[in-house]
């Protein structure tokens, strides 16, 4: 059949049907995952189109997926991190969805507590694997939409599962068909999508999952789920790996709306961001985050990323509020006790701090010189040097003007100053005498008041 597509507004074929392979021994893709080897990219140089939806937006996993990997949150610190979240997505709801679990009492006790907040963004949805007794939980505490696990790949299917492909998909389908009979919206989580039989599983259950939806006029939503890290963002990589080939084939065989088309990736090979900006790119409208990407082995996507990944696509926050994620990462230091590692972007104590000498020199004549953006505008944090035994005068006068507030005044203290020279020469002691460490925020604050009359304010 010939039609005119709603989106290319060109007359395409519609007669692609994939139907069930419902075969007797599992894919596993040996020749790209032999699991005594690091696994292969191919490649098809078939490309896929870049369609970014008008809208585009995040949603959150940080008390579902990242509470899978830290000792489980208290009550009072869900609720504290769901209120930073919807500080930082704003007005708009840039952050759209959060998912809870609802399993245990202290689950149901923080999610209570969340709604009692009156916030409209995030909005709380639910997980729950497919089962009629997790779905009860949904039910008993209103929840309007719930995500529910359903694996895709035949190592789950055949490994994990026991069944077929038939058997799971029936399976998975009287879960959903719940989901619809209680008026709830079903999110389908598609487990290890990137190990899977796209179109001899994948794009077939869509399929039977976009007829139910129909008939029950209640949308269904599609997470394609990176769960190990394999999605790859590069043009023309072939399925299962391919991120862009995953979301336009989602949209094209199994006719998905962007809206209703969310991508859920890992870091297990450096490509988190990379692949969610891609799914972004070829047309879903929502990537699924975890805040400081605290989550399963690697982590999932930082949703901090996709924030400044928003911004540089976009052009604009959109009414996001950057300096929360500052906030949100004292949040977790201070009261959860867990600390980034240093050169994390845009939250570690290192990102924006330098060591070398003439970078310093650099920031004390224009800090635009090797700062990333105004750091202090937008994530409320102040450009800053480590003074070591590379920092130079440089490095230590930036350091006096930076923490002493002198900076562009008429008070600035050069790097020839007197007080300089002297600290620069209690430094070089240190290290002619076999330092190994950086010197200390203290010991700097101790040097510069008994060389001079400055004070902090």
């Amino acid at each position: 059949m010939i039609e005119i597509s709603d989106k290319s507004n060109l007359l395409e074929q519609k007669s692609y049907k994939f139907s069930l392979q419902d075969v007797a021994e599992p894919n596993l893709y040996r020749d790209i995952y032999n699991y005594d080897e690091i696994p292969k990219i191919p490649f098809n140089h078939r490309r896929s189109p870049m369609n970014m939806p008008k809208e585009i937006w995040i949603t959150d996993t940080t008390m579902r997926d990242g509470q899978q990997s830290v000792e489980p949150y208290s009550v009072k610190q869900i609720v504290e991190l769901y209120k930073l979240l919807s500080k930082l997505g704003g007005p708009k709801g840039i952050i759209r969805q959060t998912e809870f679990f609802i399993y245990s009492k202290k689950d149901r006790e923080a999610l209570d507590k969340c709604r009692e907040l009156g916030l409209k963004f995030p909005e709380i949805t639910a997980w729950i694997r497919a089962t009629k007794e997790d779905f009860k939980l949904v039910k008993e505490m209103k929840i309007k939409e719930t995500g529910i696990l359903v694996s895709c790949s035949d190592y789950h299917i055949f490994k994990k599962l026991h069944m077929t492909r038939g058997q799971v998909l029936e399976h998975y389908l009287s879960i959903v068909k719940s989901a619809f009979d209680n008026g709830i919206i079903p999110r389908c989580h598609f487990e290890d999508i990137t190990r899977a039989d796209f179109y001899g599983f994948v794009v077939p259950f869509i399929n039977e999952l976009q007829k139910l939806s129909e008939e029950y006029k209640i949308p269904v939503k599609i997470r394609a789920c990176d769960t190990m890290g394999y999605g790859i963002p590069y043009s023309e990589v072939a399925l299962p790996r391919s991120v862009p080939g995953i979301i336009y084939g989602i949209q094209e065989y199994a006719d998905v709306p962007s809206e209703n088309l969310e991508w859920h990736g890992h870091n297990d090979f450096y490509k988190a961001v990379a692949n969610a900006t891609a799914a972004w790119l070829h047309g879903a409208c929502a990537v699924n985050c975890s805040l400081l990407g605290i989550g399963e082995r690697t982590g999932n996507i930082p949703l901090e990323a996709m924030v400044i990944e928003y911004a540089s696509l976009k052009g604009t926050l959109d009414g996001m509020d950057t300096t929360a994620i500052t906030e949100i990462y004292d949040y977790f230091r201070k009261n959860i006790g867990y600390t980034a590692p240093p050169m994390t972007p845009f939250v570690g104590a290192n990102f924006n701090k330098t060591r070398a000498g003439i970078h310093a020199d650099g920031l004390m004549k224009d800090e635009e010189i090797y700062n990333i953006f105004d750091t202090e505008k937008i994530l409320n944090r102040k450009v800053n040097v480590t003074i070591s035994k590379t920092s130079g005068l440089a490095g230590i006068a930036f350091w006096i003007n930076s923490n002493y507030n002198l900076l562009g005044t008429d008070k600035e203290i050069s790097k020839h100053s007197d007080l300089v020279q002297k600290i620069k020469e209690w430094v070089d002691k240190e290290y002619e005498n076999e330092r190994q460490t950086s010197i200390s925020d203290g010991e700097l604050k101790e040097l510069v008041e008994k060389y001079s009359d400055l004070k902090e304010d």
